[in-house]
């Protein structure tokens, strides 16, 4: 990393915020200059905790923790997890106290309007903070959001009122990001594996972020503890802890990073873990980064980098492949 990427990184680190008696602390979202929770509420794990009441108890306490920056998507649990998120912020005016996030998961311009118009019923709001296309993740994805229309729906919703932002995601080669970062568009942020494997193999931390820093792109990472399956893997083979694994994401100039919770044990905790944060090292992240290397450099406790396994079954579909 040279110089004036490093600067810029320490300038993502120094941005930090305290914590309040009663908040998590907050990083500027690149360009949109908007202050964020560092810690990012999963929707997919939301959607995936069973007592539809004690999900939105999660968000309600989430809230009134200081943890304000949602994650959703269209698809998460076919539209499930929009929906109990939206009955949850529908209640007391919490929809005002968040920074919400949901995906686009379409790339023509028709497909993309009826994603969005879905996602604000869903989530009974008449605007989202940021909407990402989400996945991208075959390598004429980004050549398909701007042919199809996809960009354009993103843009005249924009102008509409009923997006402030606009970003991607994806999980699967860094070269995809690389490729959505040179179109001819500005984009607010990006999304991305995140975490200490991350380091070794298909490194989205040493390709993509260094590009997002000198476009004042908002880096949101994802997959902490290698995302699906492997998580047990890491814990327990590794033997790492989910602790100093967020602690190593947090300590890379990320905006925030998504996890995915499920109890409210695991709500507190990350809660602790983000209001006690301080960030590693040097030599302690260089030392945390070497302690996997011989295991991280063939991907494979990150499957999703090479598999369509971790794909969407919708993306799947739109390119043709078998769910």
């Amino acid at each position: 990393m040279g110089a004036g990427i490093a600067t810029l990184a320490q300038q993502v680190i120094a941005q930090t915020s305290a914590a309040g008696p009663n908040g998590v602390p907050t990083r500027v979202l690149g360009r949109t200059g908007q202050r964020v929770s560092i810690l990012c509420l999963g929707g997919w794990h939301i959607g995936a905790v069973k007592d539809e009441k004690e999900a939105m108890r999660m968000m309600h306490a989430a809230i009134d923790e200081g943890l304000t920056f949602f994650d959703n998507a269209w698809d998460y649990h076919d539209g499930h997890s929009e929906e109990v998120m939206g009955k949850a912020l529908a209640m007391d005016g919490r929809r005002s106290k968040v920074f919400l996030m949901t995906k686009n998961c379409e790339r023509d311009y028709a497909g993309s309007m009826k994603n969005l118009e879905e996602s604000l019923r869903r989530l009974k709001t008449d605007h989202l903070d940021l909407w990402q296309f989400h996945e991208m993740v075959y390598d004429n994805d980004p050549d398909w959001v701007f042919e199809k229309g996809g960009l354009k729906a993103a843009l005249e919703a924009r102008k509409q009122g009923k997006v402030r932002f606009i970003g991607f995601t994806g999980h699967k080669d860094p070269q995809i990001h690389l490729k959505m970062l040179g179109k001819p568009h500005a984009w607010d942020t990006a999304q991305m594996p995140i975490n200490v494997l991350d380091a070794h193999y298909r490194s989205f931390q040493n390709q993509v972020v260094p590009v997002c820093l000198q476009k004042n792109v908002g880096v949101i990472g994802m997959k902490g503890l290698a995302g699906g399956h492997p998580q047990g893997r890491l814990i327990q083979e590794l033997k790492l802890t989910s602790d100093e694994c967020f602690r190593y994401c947090l300590s890379l100039p990320v905006t925030a990073q998504v996890v995915g919770m499920t109890s409210m044990a695991q709500l507190q905790h990350n809660l602790k873990l983000v209001r006690n944060f301080q960030p590693l090292s040097k030599s302690d992240m260089e030392a945390f980064r070497a302690k996997v290397r011989d295991v991280a450099g063939d991907g494979r406790h990150e499957l999703f980098k090479s598999s369509k396994t971790y794909d969407g079954p919708h993306h799947r579909r739109q390119h043709g492949f078998e769910v």
